[in-house]
């Protein structure tokens, strides 16, 4: 299920991140160490997190996916091993919540943009996809084992029609 599509400006948040470049079936093995390793070299900076974990697509691939896994922060860390500084960008984005198990997540996308063409927001707008994506989770498996109830905030970063 998501919920009706806005579209809003989002700020820039500073975060800490690792980048991942995987094939898409390895998401599951790789993320929890990601996460476990953020969350260490945070706790040893005497940092935590100031917000949701992300995901930030950096690109488009139906085999593979790079991307960040970070959290918002509220200053720089020193970098550690394959920890960095990172950023979610401001922008206009068309924003989604998608309420459900991580595997709808994929669908809760397709869906999400269908929703946007069939209702011409974007093209009222003089707006069209940027080539980015990220997703915030807002509520997930850390906080219930019932996967119906985690959910996840949807990003489209959008950019002007240039005729």
């Amino acid at each position: 299920m998501i919920e009706s599509p806005q579209i809003v400006e989002s700020e820039s948040q500073i975060a800490v991140v690792i980048n991942l470049e995987i094939p898409r079936d390895e998401i599951q093995n790789e993320m929890k160490p990601a996460i476990d390793e953020l969350v260490s070299v945070l706790s040893e900076q005497g940092q935590s997190p100031k917000g949701h974990m992300f995901a930030h697509h950096l690109t488009q691939s139906k085999d593979q996916f790079n991307f960040e896994v970070g959290f918002p922060i509220d200053s720089p860390i020193r970098p550690v091993g394959r920890v960095k500084n990172g950023e979610l960008p401001a922008a206009t984005v068309a924003r989604t919540t998608y309420q459900g198990p991580y595997e709808g997540l994929y669908s809760a996308w397709n869906k999400f943009g269908k929703i946007l063409e069939n209702q011409g927001v974007l093209e009222k707008n003089g707006l069209k996809p940027g080539k980015t994506l990220w997703e915030v989770y807002v509520f997930g498996p850390e906080s219930t084992k019932d996967p119906t109830t985690w959910r996840t905030e949807l990003n489209l970063p959008l950019v002007p029609v240039v005729s």
